[in-house]
């Protein structure tokens, strides 16, 4: 499943980011942003008329998307994502700590 397929307020877990071509400026981008393998993403909102661009969160930030740049984030498949979002800090967006961190 792409992100741009994401239903409105459904979170999922990154993957991956595709790049369309070999040297994707966009697909870079969207990693130096913060879209990263791990990182849970919600979608917030949708524009009018086709719903472009659309609205996403990760942790407190908010980014505007077209679709056709959404499609580049490929997320993890749904049983995978619900295992991973069960172990996600609501509050963090992060794993808690191992107990050998704590120590």
């Amino acid at each position: 499943m792409r992100l741009n397929e994401l239903p409105l307020e459904c979170q999922g877990i990154i993957d991956h980011v595709a790049p369309a071509t070999p040297a994707d400026p966009i697909a870079r981008r969207l990693e130096e942003f913060g879209f990263v393998p791990g990182e849970p993403v919600k979608v917030v909102a949708f524009g009018p008329f086709g719903g472009d661009p659309m609205a996403v969160e990760i942790g407190f930030t908010r980014f505007a998307l077209r679709r056709s740049e959404a499609a580049r984030v490929v997320m993890q498949a749904p049983q995978d994502s619900a295992e991973t979002l069960k172990m996600l800090d609501p509050a963090l967006h992060t794993a808690p700590p191992s107990p050998t961190e704590q120590a």
